[in-house]
C-alpha cells in the first residue's frame, strides 16, 4: 500500500495545473484582451458610421420617390414624417415611402432633415449628428461633400 499510495499522490500532481501556470494563463489571456477588445471596439464604431451613411441613403432614396409623386420635396424640420404621413397638400401621395417609421441614427439621436438644403442648393440636407450628439466637430455623416461649403 505504501508504493501504491505514493503512486496516486505522484499520479495526481503530474495532472493538477499549478499556481504559477494558472497565473501564467491569466496573463496571456488579458494580454489578448488588451489587443483585441480596442481592435473590435473600433469595428463597432465604424459599423455604426456605416449604419448612419446607409440610413441616408435609405432616406434619400424615399424623398427622391415622395419629389416624384408630389413635384416637391418635404419642407420643414418634421419633413421626414411626410415619408410615412400623407400630408394635407399632397395630392398624389404614394406612401408611405418607409416601411418601418423614422428610425433614430446608431447613436440614438434623430436625423436633421432641412429643405430647401443650405449645403445642397437645389435639394436637401439630411444629416447624422454622430457620437457627440452636436452639429459639427468631424464626426457627423452628412449627404452633401464638404468641398462644395
Amino acid at each position: 500500500m505504501g508504493t501504491n499510495g505514493r503512486r496516486r499522490i505522484r499520479g495526481n500532481a503530474r495532472t493538477a495545473f499549478t499556481l504559477v501556470e494558472m497565473l501564467l494563463v491569466l496573463v496571456i489571456l488579458g494580454t489578448l484582451a488588451a489587443i483585441v477588445v480596442p481592435k473590435l471596439a473600433g469595428r463597432s464604431e465604424q459599423a455604426k458610421f456605416t449604419a448612419a451613411q446607409t440610413q441616408i441613403s435609405a432616406f434619400e432614396t424615399a424623398l427622391d420617390a415622395f419629389e416624384v409623386d408630389n413635384g416637391y420635396y418635404p419642407s420643414g424640420k418634421d419633413g421626414l414624417l411626410d415619408l410615412i404621413e400623407e400630408p394635407k397638400d399632397a395630392k398624389n401621395w404614394r406612401g408611405p415611402y418607409l416601411r418601418q417609421g423614422i428610425p433614430l441614427d446608431p447613436w440614438q439621436n434623430e436625423y436633421i432633415y432641412e429643405y430647401p438644403g443650405k449645403n445642397n442648393e437645389n435639394g436637401y440636407d439630411l444629416m447624422s449628428v454622430g457620437p457627440d450628439g452636436r452639429v459639427g466637430g468631424g464626426d457627423d455623416t452628412i449627404n452633401w461633400s464638404e468641398r462644395r461649403r
